[in-house]
C-alpha cells in the first residue's frame, strides 16, 4: 500500500534530485504537491529546482566521494538523476546498498554513456539504428568517419543539448568535429560515437511511462533540433497507426530493458512504417515539455506519480499543441523578458520562464506554449507568441 507521510517528518518521503535545471524544476514542483520533501543538487547555485525545492547542495556530481557523502548525508527514499553528468557508477553502488534510484542506477549508467544504450539496442535487443562507430582517440576517430561514411554526425558519448554535436559534410570538417566533441562533453574530452545518416520522414519522441499500472503511452511528439538541441515541439506528431505500434513496440522493449518506475523519453526516427531507435532518457524530455499545455497530467505529473509507486490509469490528452523554445545568446546574469502582455494575449497560449541565472554563450531560458483546433495553428499561435517576445540582455 503505497502511503507518504507528513512532509520534513521522520514518516515522510524524501526525494533528491541529482540536476536541478528547468524539468528537474518541474518535478520538484509535482513532488511537492503530493507531499514529498525535495532536496535539489546541481554543479551551479541558485539553479531553477533550488528555488522551488526545501533544500539544496551544490557540488560536482561527478565527484563520486562528494555525491556517496551528500546522499548518506540526507538519506533520501528517492534518488531521482535529472542531467547526464553524474557518477553514476555510485548510484549503481548505492542501489545495491539499499537505496531507491530512478528508474533504476542501472539505467543511469547505460544512458548517461551513448555507448551503453546504443550497445543495448542495437547488440542485445536487435533492435534498428543508425550505423555507428565509437573512437577514443583522433585516429580511431578518422578511421571511424573513413568506415561510416561522410557526411556523418559525431557526439560526444557523455553530453546532452547538442553540446559537442557537430555534422561532418566535407573531410575538411573532420578535425574540427573532433575538437567541438572533445570541448562539448559532459565530462570532458573522451570517447565519441560517429553516426551515418540515415533517410528518415521525421522525428519523434515517445513519452513511456513505466508504473505500477503497467507500461503506457504518451500521443507522439514531433521536434526540430538546430544542432541536437530541441528548438520546437509539437503533439500529437501525424503517423500511421503501423508506425505507431511499431514505435511503441520498441519503446516498450527498450525500457522494460531499462527496468524501473518512471518516465522515459524514446527518440525515434521514422521512415514510412520503419522505426528506427536514436536514444532513451530515464527521465522527463526537453520536448515532452508541449505537454505542460496538452495533458491533464504533464510528463513530470507522470514521472513524479509513478517513481512514487502511484498508478498512472490513464493519460488524457486535450488537444493539438506546440511548444517553442526561447534561447537566449550573450554573457550575463540580466535577463529581461518584455512585452509578456502581448505574448499571452491569444486564448490557448502559456509560458514558462525557467529562472536560470545566466547566460555565457546560448542558453535555453524559457518555453512558449499553445494549444488550438489544429496542429498547424497551435504551431502557428506558438510562433507567433514567440515572435512578439522581446527579450533584453543586458550587461553585468
Amino acid at each position: 500500500m503505497a502511503k507518504i507521510g507528513s512532509v520534513q517528518t521522520p514518516v515522510g518521503r524524501k526525494a533528491l534530485l541529482l540536476g536541478s535545471g528547468e524539468l528537474g524544476k518541474e518535478v520538484a514542483l509535482e513532488l511537492m504537491r503530493l507531499g514529498v520533501e525535495v532536496v535539489a543538487c546541481d554543479k551551479y547555485d541558485n539553479a531553477p529546482a533550488m528555488q522551488v525545492a526545501h533544500r539544496r547542495h551544490v557540488f560536482n556530481m561527478l565527484d563520486g566521494e562528494e555525491l556517496r557523502r551528500i546522499i548518506e548525508l540526507e538519506k533520501p527514499d528517492h534518488i531521482i538523476p535529472e542531467v547526464e553528468a553524474i557518477a553514476t557508477p555510485v548510484l549503481v553502488e548505492l542501489e545495491k546498498e539499499g537505496y531507491n534510484v530512478t528508474p533504476t542506477a542501472t539505467a543511469a549508467l547505460l544512458t548517461m554513456n551513448r555507448e551503453g544504450i546504443r550497445r543495448l539496442a542495437a547488440e542485445d535487443l536487435g533492435i534498428k539504428t543508425s550505423p555507428y562507430r565509437f573512437a577514443s582517440d583522433y585516429d580511431e576517430f578518422k578511421a571511424a568517419v573513413e568506415e561510416i561514411g561522410i557526411p556523418c554526425v559525431v557526439k560526444p558519448v557523455m553530453s546532452s543539448s547538442g553540446h559537442g554535436q557537430s555534422t561532418i559534410k566535407k573531410a575538411e570538417d573532420i578535425e574540427a568535429a573532433w575538437k567541438e566533441a572533445q570541448e562539448g562533453g559532459r565530462a570532458g574530452g573522451g570517447k565519441v560515437i560517429v553516426e551515418g545518416f540515415i533517410d528518415f520522414d521525421y522525428e519523434i519522441t515517445l513519452l513511456t511511462v513505466r508504473s505500477v499500472s503497467g507500461t503506457t503511452f504518451c500521443a507522439p511528439i514531433g521536434h526540430i533540433q538546430v544542432n541536437g538541441d530541441y528548438r520546437y515541439s509539437w503533439q500529437p506528431q501525424p503517423m500511421s497507426e503501423k508506425a505507431l505500434k511499431n514505435a511503441e513496440e520498441i519503446a516498450a522493449k527498450v525500457t522494460e530493458a531499462l527496468g524501473g518506475y518512471g518516465i522515459f523519453g524514446v527518440e525515434l526516427f521514422i521512415k514510412d512504417d520503419e522505426v528506427i531507435f536514436s536514444e532513451v532518457s530515464p527521465r522527463p524530455h526537453d520536448t515532452g515539455m508541449v505537454t505542460m499545455i496538452s495533458q491533464d497530467k504533464s510528463e513530470f505529473g507522470l514521472h513524479a506519480r509513478a517513481l512514487l509507486g502511484l498508478p498512472v490509469p490513464a493519460i488524457r490528452f486535450y488537444g493539438p499543441s506546440a511548444s517553442r523554445a526561447v534561447v537566449v545568446e550573450g554573457d550575463t546574469d540580466k535577463v529581461v523578458f518584455d512585452n509578456l502582455e502581448d505574448v499571452l494575449s491569444e486564448p490557448g497560449t502559456d509560458m514558462r520562464i525557467f529562472g536560470k541565472p545566466e547566460v555565457k554563450g546560448h542558453r535555453r531560458m524559457a518555453v512558449i506554449l499553445a494549444t488550438a483546433d489544429t496542429l498547424e495553428e497551435a504551431r502557428a499561435k506558438a510562433e507567433r507568441a514567440y515572435d512578439k517576445l522581446q527579450v533584453n540582455v543586458l550587461p553585468r
